[in-house]
């Protein structure tokens, strides 16, 4: 088996495991708008613990999505051509989720906040489910044929492994959320988030397990069923801790299903990058469908400096970042978008009153915390 291949089929499925568990938990949180949260300050504590670090978590996904194309071009291709649909509807919905965070205070009106609310809502989930779909497919099969080519009209990808792998992403991300916020806020969100992971984990997390299972059943080995059992220990451990009040411990635990549930997913399809369904023979595996040794072997000395950077500066960004936030920390919402704009937009004015850009608290016990997000 090809050396540099192998590495940087590993190297992908590390930086699909990173993205899942960081963009894991600010999708969930966006899920949760409507939902944990009660009221409008219930909302900006759940953003504020995002608001800092959500685009950096995104550079997961593109990372993942940069290196499957240099390093592996024809899984790069097929994969994005048969899925042309359902991904571009993500990338729509990841848009509207990012116009949303900065939309939502620049108008203080119920209204307003409302139709913002909707959009991180609906397009967290609708970017969660379709990245579940997507990585889902690749490791179970796309009808594809000897040219790569995918066989059928634009939903021919359509498939129960498809929405079980939705499913398997939107329920994780939901308890990750659970785990995060139980994490990062003080309060009564602290509180109604640790008693919401310990009745929905138990549930949620089985779509993910069942994704596990499948691919063992389908292509496993020895040591991949193995992490199936790690991940299961995982998850229960999450559980208990989280039901003892070990919130930081239960958010490890669960880090740490994720990363036996990537290990084992990724670990039983290798060396097949997606398979056919059509015929195996048109499977593409990290042999004929990677780049040549020497793009891999320059790709390597980039990252071998490029990463280390990355991974030391996010670390960095959540540990400035690392005080719980609570509704004591919350400002009095403002808005600032002219009243004519807002009136275009939502068909209400702005009230009328002096107005302010952005604000960041102040105190002890909320540094790291800002409010230029969501208000």
């Amino acid at each position: 088996m090809e050396l540099l291949p192998t590495v940087w089929f590993v190297a992908i499925a590390v930086l699909w495991t990173g993205y899942l568990f960081l963009e894991g938990f600010d999708l969930g949180v966006g899920m949760l708008m409507k939902v944990l949260a009660r009221n409008n300050t219930d909302r900006r504590v759940l953003l504020n613990t995002i608001g800092p670090v959500w685009d950096g978590n995104e550079v997961w996904l593109l990372t993942a999505a940069g290196a499957t194309f240099a390093a592996f071009p024809l899984w790069y291709a097929s994969l994005f051509s048969a899925l042309y649909l359902p991904l571009l509807i993500v990338l729509v919905a990841l848009i509207f989720r990012a116009v949303a965070f900065e939309y939502r205070g620049k108008v203080d009106t119920a209204r307003w906040r409302t139709v913002w609310d909707w959009a991180i809502a609906v397009g967290s989930f609708t970017a969660a489910f379709g990245i579940g779909a997507a990585l889902a497919l690749t490791t179970t099969g796309l009808p594809l044929n000897a040219n790569g080519d995918r066989q059928g009209g634009p939903f021919a990808w359509f498939s129960g492994y498809a929405v079980l792998g939705g499913l398997a992403v939107v329920a994780f991300a939901l308890v990750h959320a659970l785990a995060f916020l139980a994490l990062k806020t003080d309060g009564e969100v602290r509180h109604r988030a640790r008693r919401w992971f310990v009745r929905l984990a138990p549930v949620a997390l089985l779509p993910l397990l069942a994704w596990m299972v499948a691919l063992q059943l389908l292509s496993g080995k020895p040591w991949t069923w193995l992490l199936v059992i790690v991940g299961i220990l995982a998850a229960s451990a999450a559980w208990v801790l989280a039901r003892r009040g070990a919130e930081g411990k239960a958010f490890g635990a669960l880090g740490a299903f994720l990363v036996c549930a990537t290990g084992s997913i990724f670990g039983a399809a290798f060396p097949v990058v997606i398979p056919s369904t059509l015929d195996p023979a048109f499977n593409l595996t990290i042999s004929n469908a990677s780049s040549s040794d020497y793009t891999l072997g320059l790709m390597s000395i980039v990252a071998a400096f490029g990463l280390p950077l990355v991974i030391a500066y996010q670390a960095w960004t959540y540990w400035v970042f690392r005080r719980r936030v609570s509704a004591a920390h919350i400002p009095a919402a403002h808005g600032f978008l002219p009243a004519i704009a807002a009136k275009v937009l939502v068909g209400s004015p702005t009230p009328a009153g002096p107005v302010s850009k952005g604000t960041v608290t102040k105190g002890p016990a909320a540094k790291g915390t800002t409010d230029g997000v969501g208000e």
